[in-house]
């Protein structure tokens, strides 16, 4: 994620003009430049498509997905309606989340990837979590199949947030997810050099657009709010969203279960077999069991219970303390 803040300072070069740029403009006009400044902050950077990936998505079957004006590119893979959605992160693209496809494949779920606005081969020339969320929406709406996401990056608020909007899912799978928008925020002014006065123009410009502080946009403010079985998958040395954060998540997350990988940083995650297999088996289960968790401890749900959503420990324990509490079925 943290891409789209160091774009603007991927060079010396880069990095004195825009200062440059930004610094002449606020001396001529404040509102010029905070107009400026948000344009740059929304903007992701695209990158050349390898030809790994335009060979892996070849073997699916592409589709567009009409969004805002524009459309959204995306594929399908598999014989049947997708059931698991990918998500790239910020900079990113569908391409990048492929390794997942063959793996949830052979597991008899048919899976579906896009490219979100402004990235990869969709229209659009900026982006944020609510565009992604909106995104992901569209295409959940269009094959109208999907229950599980594995998301990475930006990808992960961006799935919070559609499923606080109404997307249903069973579970899901984050990635190296960013907890605070706002932490990035920070870093881009500090990179570009600006002074407190134009950072809070510019703030108030992103957070007018969005209808709330750019501080509401942290995961652990929603976390709460939200029953879906999750995964969380980060790497220790991941050098653009720091290990805390998906830690972080997890922990605020009910239920919710941390892998901890090492050595794979922010991109190369994705390419892992293990992670792939890990997170692979966590949503084939849950989808095949509904993606219920328990209302307690947020573990599968394998049993049920007479009163609530209770797992066999939970429900046993419950039981104890309340005779009347029974397995569905029992004498």
């Amino acid at each position: 994620m943290r891409n789209n803040r160091t774009n603007v300072r991927s060079t010396p070069s880069a990095s004195w003009a825009l200062r440059a740029a930004l610094g002449g403009l606020n001396a001529a006009s404040p509102a010029l430049a905070a107009r400026f400044g948000e344009r740059l902050f929304l903007t992701p950077p695209r990158h050349r498509v390898p030809a790994r990936e335009r060979h892996a998505l070849a073997s699916g079957h592409r589709f567009d997905v009409p969004f805002q004006g524009g459309r959204l590119r995306a594929w399908r893979f598999g014989p049947d309606a997708p059931e698991v959605l990918l998500a790239h992160g910020w900079g990113g693209r569908g391409g990048q989340m492929f390794p997942f496809v063959g793996p949830l494949l052979d597991a008899g779920r048919s899976v579906a990837l896009f490219d979100a606005p402004a990235h990869g081969a969709s229209s659009g020339r900026i982006a944020s979590v609510p565009l992604f969320a909106a995104a992901l929406r569209a295409v959940a709406s269009q094959l109208g199949t999907i229950r599980g996401v594995v998301a990475h990056s930006m990808g992960a608020p961006a799935t919070a947030f559609a499923a606080l909007e109404g997307l249903t899912l069973d579970a899901a799978v984050f990635v190296g997810p960013p907890r605070n928008p706002a932490a990035f925020f920070d870093e881009f002014c500090a990179a570009l050099a600006m002074g407190e006065p134009l950072a809070k123009a510019v703030r108030e410009r992103l957070e007018t657009r969005f209808g709330a502080r750019l501080g509401e946009f942290d995961l652990l403010h929603w976390a709460g709010r939200l029953r879906l079985p999750l995964l969380v998958v980060h790497d220790e040395d991941d050098q653009e969203v720091p290990w805390h954060s998906g830690e972080a998540i997890a922990r605020a997350w009910e239920g919710a279960a941390l892998l901890t990988t090492s050595g794979l940083g922010h991109r190369r995650v994705l390419r892992d077999p293990e992670v792939v297999a890990r997170a692979t088996a966590f949503l084939v289960e849950r989808l095949a069991n509904g993606g219920l968790a328990c209302e307690r401890c947020g573990r599968l749900v394998r049993g049920c219970w007479s009163e609530g959503r209770l797992c066999g420990a939970c429900g046993l324990e419950a039981h104890l303390f309340s005779p009347t509490l029974r397995p569905i079925g029992a004498a």
